[in-house]
């Protein structure tokens, strides 16, 4: 299977974002949309209902580096949450996480 070239993923994943496909309870898009090169995103998570998220909204930042899709991007929550996962004094997810450590060319952000 031939691989997809970068700024084609991001395209994609970019047109999905704006129709609103894929999960409900996330948005995605460009932080700025003269950014040619793709690489920054914001981000919005809804708090999954019947837990000690539900009702909150998460913001967060997505970075995807020169060798996105091959490597996952950086996360980075603005929005204060409290996960193992994320460092609490920047808010950047911590590697190596469950979705990151299973990351390959086919994931998307």
């Amino acid at each position: 299977m031939a691989k997809v070239p970068r700024n084609f993923r991001l395209l994609e994943e970019l047109e999905k974002g704006e129709k609103g496909q894929g999960s409900d309870a996330c948005s995605l898009g460009l932080a700025d949309g003269n950014d040619i090169m793709m690489s920054d995103w914001n981000g919005t998570i809804l708090g999954p209902p019947h837990s000690v998220h539900e009702n909150r909204i998460y913001s967060l930042k997505l970075k995807c580096g020169e060798n996105y899709p091959d490597a996952p991007p950086s996360v980075q929550f603005i929005s204060r949450i409290n996960l193992p996962c994320v460092d609490q004094t920047n808010g950047f997810v911590r590697l190596p996480f469950a979705c990151h450590t299973d990351w390959h060319h086919d994931s998307d952000v």
